[in-house]
């Protein structure tokens, strides 16, 4: 039986081919601070706007910043940018493939021709101090040599995703030499990005929490360059991790407990409590619903204990006994995942689903039964609170549980595991799913994490219903338990709640 994590663990994960070392990571412009994590400390940056003056001074070098892309984390994060650098003698200028059918909307935004704040994605480059390849995966592993190419000499290559290293390792490439390389990942999907940081005008601080890689410095000035781009995406706090590690925590969680989980639980979720007799709308509410809304909301203000802390006895003892039943099989399947984006043959299913679909819409997953109560339940939610179910809820902790004590026994950082396992999940893509529905979420997401979904969220629903539901009858497992209640997760947890102000979370209309 897989076993919760229970000892040590390796602060930062090692890649062989990063070429800087640990004083890299000293800041000339930010104080930087420590945080208390498990058997140590974790040095991060706090953000806020207040810190906005010292963006020109840690753009060392950089007058142009070009954002390539305009996807959801393109679109929100050259709107950030632009308006943190506002005042500044730095500009924004957003780079498209020759015909987009972006360029209306960018054009909108205020990125226009006409000023020099948006053209072809070459000549962008080309032109830009820091380039931001935002553009998706499968495009940016069919192009980046031409984009490359293009690139002015010492420019610095911005990444929000490490999808791009995995890519060069396996087709024998690499960076070119000459050239920064550092990555900024919030951790949220583009739309959190920008609502959560236009919330800052209001609550200092607001915003999408970031990690930060620096792969390559050649001119010493990538760290406050990575640290200044996070500030200015509004990050609460921002925390040092290595492309490598961002890579594989994103790639895994996006196909557990951020997105391919979630899909796999309240389906199984759904079809269990209607076969036990429940009408569509209760099936939602105990399944889908509840996760994305009393679930994740508990977890977000209190922490994960607490969803179990504030269940009744008689609840507690249901989710005793599904969240011992669920963990091992939730586990087996995550590690599963980890391993396949480990040895690269996650990312080469991306890549040769890109080449088989091309252009070719994919079927969406919206259609099964339980999809259609969404619409029903989402318009009688004044009605009453829904109660956390405990079944669902024993479901859905083990999961996440699961990734963590994965994440953790792999070597990475405290921050990056609750980040990528917890944060992310109750402050950016369960509001948005709350909002939308699971399957809006999985049918608009990128192509890499969609593919991910649709792969490993079945064998989710299927590990549950076949494994962890039938053992759910049976006592529950003390030791699990206890493992559970005195787990370093939530001394990590606590400590990055401490650097997020209070905002709502929620989502209410539609991302503009």
């Amino acid at each position: 039986m897989p076993q919760h994590w229970a000892g040590a663990y390796n602060s930062t994960m090692t890649s062989t081919t990063t070429t800087t070392t640990s004083s890299t990571y000293d800041s000339r412009v930010f104080s930087l601070e420590t945080m208390t994590v498990p058997d140590g400390t974790e040095t991060i940056l706090r953000g806020g706007r207040h810190l906005f003056p010292l963006l020109p001074q840690a753009f060392a070098g950089v007058r142009r910043i070009g954002v390539i892309g305009w996807g959801p984390q393109g679109r929100a994060q050259a709107r950030n940018l632009r308006d943190s650098l506002t005042g500044t003698d730095i500009t924004v200028t957003v780079g498209l493939r020759p015909g987009s059918a972006s360029a209306a909307d960018a054009r909108a935004h205020g990125f226009t021709e006409a000023d020099g704040t948006l053209g072809d994605w070459l000549a962008v480059t080309a032109d830009s101090d820091l380039v931001i390849l935002l553009i998706a995966d499968a495009a940016l592993a069919a192009h980046h040599q031409e984009i490359f190419a293009a690139l002015k000499p010492g420019a610095t290559i911005g990444l929000s995703h490490g999808f791009l290293l995995g890519h060069l390792r396996e087709t024998g490439g690499d960076f070119p030499p000459g050239h920064g390389v550092i990555a900024v990942c919030p951790k949220g999907m583009g739309d959190s990005v920008r609502r959560l940081y236009e919330q800052g005008a209001e609550i200092n601080g607001a915003g999408i929490n970031s990690s930060y890689a620096v792969h390559a410095d050649p001119d010493g000035h990538a760290t406050d360059r990575a640290l200044a781009w996070s500030v200015a995406l509004g990050s609460p706090y921002t925390f040092r991790t290595t492309l490598e590690s961002e890579y594989l925590s994103d790639i895994v969680g996006e196909r557990a407990i951020l997105l391919g989980a979630v899909h796999g639980i309240v389906e199984s979720l759904y079809s269990r409590y209607r076969l036990a007799g429940d009408d569509e709308t209760t099936a939602y509410e105990r399944s889908c619903e509840n996760v994305t809304g009393p679930i994740a909301r508990t977890i977000s203000r209190a922490g994960i204990r607490a969803v179990r802390e504030n269940l009744d006895p008689a609840g507690r003892d249901v989710f005793d006994r599904v969240y011992t039943a669920t963990y091992t099989p939730a586990r087996e399947i995550v590690a599963e995942i980890y391993d396949e984006v480990a040895d690269g043959t996650e990312l080469r299913s991306v890549i040769l689903a890109e080449r088989r679909l091309g252009a070719r819409p994919m079927s969406e997953i919206g259609g099964s039964p339980m999809w259609s109560a969404g619409d029903r339940v989402r318009a009688r939610r004044g009605e009453r609170e829904l109660p956390v179910d405990p079944f669902t809820a024993g479901v859905f902790v083990a999961t996440m549980t699961a990734q963590i004590d994965e994440f953790a026994e792999r070597g990475h950082p405290w921050s990056e595991i609750v980040n990528e396992s917890v944060i992310e999940a109750v402050d950016s893509l369960l509001p948005y799913m709350h909002a939308r529905d699971v399957a809006h979420m999985v049918d608009n997401c990128s192509r890499t994490a969609r593919l991910g979904a649709r792969r490993w969220g079945p064998r989710f629903q299927a590990a549950y219903a076949q494994i962890a539901y039938p053992a759910a009858e049976h006592p529950a497992d003390q030791a699990l338990l206890t493992a559970f209640d005195t787990h370093p997760a939530h001394e990590a947890l606590a400590a990055a709640a401490k650097l997020r102000p209070s905002v709502d979370i929620s989502v209410t209309a539609q991302p503009k």
